[in-house]
């Protein structure tokens, strides 16, 4: 039950503010809002769990269409007022069946394995770095970047063409500001159209939040302006893809003092302590058990390939290893250390279920005293198959029916998704897949049609 005085409290907090419509939300398999709208005068029923839903008619919430609908149980703290349309106010939220938890919810999911954090004595920091791309359509159909002159083979950094799409960012980070992240820096990123805002990482939960709701905010923005917002891992083939980067590390549940950071327990002198090389020894176990819900699409895996682009470099790890300050390993120690960084995640990914995922792992590297290794300090890309093979490194799964496989085949995931959840996931995606793998593409066409 809900405190029905702070109901009251937030309900005239939000008429006052001039909210007409609360969301409860909550997301699917791929970390997508779904909700039902709300009017104010009735949140005190909403924050009951008056919303129902009907599982079987999502992707990833595995219900029959005989069973009882699943309610959204909003969570109040989690509460933001739209930036662009101000009479909304979303609220991320569980799921709940016949008033227990729903095993199967993206964020309870989440949830089970931050109280297991917890229970350790530690609270999961969590920073995502949001890339993205902003286009517009074409009339042949096609889309392009909003800018004409984004055009160049390194444009990385260029502030004319992020001036071109001033309009669009500038009410973006505005937005961000406004809801308290912080945002210190957004720039060009490496590919045309395409863009990244970093901003202050927070608890692992709120910055899960924050990311799903993101993705809705940037499209619901630049809709405004006649463009539209894509979070598809690599649209082009010759460019650079979009990452979401973990930046992680757990602190003290009672002092908040940050235990990645070194106090004469540096093992391999790259900035963090012995308790920060267990959580990534743990998540180098599961990587390609990992990859499947990090970098979960067919595309995701155009992305994570070691071949040069037009600007010169992929930037995407493709070795499950680690390094300081090295893009190439799926784990990045930042020179400024303290934290660790698992690129190998993408735009496109569940937070809720990647994040449970990782930690998971993390922490079952601390409980064992997993050894991480020796650390990889120089480009990966320069070793050949056979060189990589003789250090003894793997690489992450080369596409996503590789990674459902490993997925599958670790009781780890099984573990962390719980048992409705695992056999949605493995179900949807090797349905991906195979989907994939029999569809006939222009390439095949142009290449065989007449080649023989």
């Amino acid at each position: 039950m809900t405190d029905l005085t702070n109901t009251r409290a937030l309900q005239q907090q939000l008429t006052d503010a001039g909210v007409k419509y609360a969301i409860a939300s909550y997301v699917d398999i791929h970390g997508i809002t779904k909700g039902k709208f709300v009017p104010v005068a009735h949140l005190g029923q909403m924050m009951e769990g008056s919303e129902l839903y009907t599982g079987a008619a999502l992707d990833g919430v595995p219900q029959d269409i005989s069973d009882d609908e699943v309610a959204a149980m909003p969570d109040a703290s989690g509460v933001v007022i739209c930036p662009w349309n101000r009479q909304l106010a979303w609220f991320p939220g569980n799921l709940c069946l016949n008033g227990k938890p729903f095993e199967a919810c993206s964020r309870n999911i989440f949830r089970r394995q931050l109280e297991a954090a917890a229970d350790m004595g530690y609270r999961f920091n969590l920073g995502i770095e949001t890339e993205f791309f902003l286009f517009k359509d074409t009339e042949d159909g096609g889309f392009a970047p909003l800018s004409d002159r984004d055009t160049l083979g390194k444009p990385c950094y260029d502030p004319r063409t992020l001036m071109d799409n001033f309009s669009i960012m500038d009410e973006l980070v505005e937005a961000m500001n406004e809801l308290g992240w912080d945002v210190y820096s957004f720039d060009h990123e490496d590919a045309n159209g395409q863009f990244e805002t970093d901003f202050k990482y927070a608890d692992g939960l709120t910055m899960a939040d924050r990311l799903v709701f993101f993705r809705m905010m940037a499209n619901e923005i630049a809709r405004k302006h006649g463009a539209f917002a894509s979070f598809m891992p690599k649209p082009f083939a010759d460019r650079t893809g979009s990452g979401a980067h973990y930046n992680m590390s757990l602190a003290d549940i009672k002092t908040g003092e940050n235990l990645f950071e070194p106090n004469g327990d540096d093992l391999h002198s790259c900035g963090i302590s012995k308790i920060a090389y267990h959580f990534i020894a743990g998540v180098l176990k599961h990587g390609a058990a990992i990859s499947a819900v990090i970098a979960p699409t067919v595309n995701s895996y155009k992305r994570l390939v070691r071949q040069g682009s037009m600007s010169g470099s992929t930037w995407a790890p493709v070795f499950m290893c680690y390094g300081s300050n090295n893009r190439t390993n799926m784990v990045r120690i930042p020179g400024v250390g303290g934290r660790i960084e698992c690129r190998a995640a993408d735009i496109a990914c569940n937070p809720y279920l990647g994040s449970a995922l990782i930690l998971a792992a993390g922490l079952e590297g601390i409980r064992e005293g997993l050894d991480a290794g020796a650390p990889h300090h120089e480009n990966m890309y320069n070793y050949s198959d056979a060189e990589i093979a003789e250090r003894g490194i793997e690489y992450l799964p080369r596409n996503l029916g590789e990674a459902v496989e490993a997925f599958e085949a670790d009781p780890l995931a099984k573990e962390v998704f719980g048992e409705a959840m695992f056999k949605s996931f493995v179900d949807y995606k090797k349905g991906e897949w195979e989907s994939y793998q029999n569809h006939v593409s222009e390439w095949e066409v142009k290449r065989y049609l007449k080649m023989f």
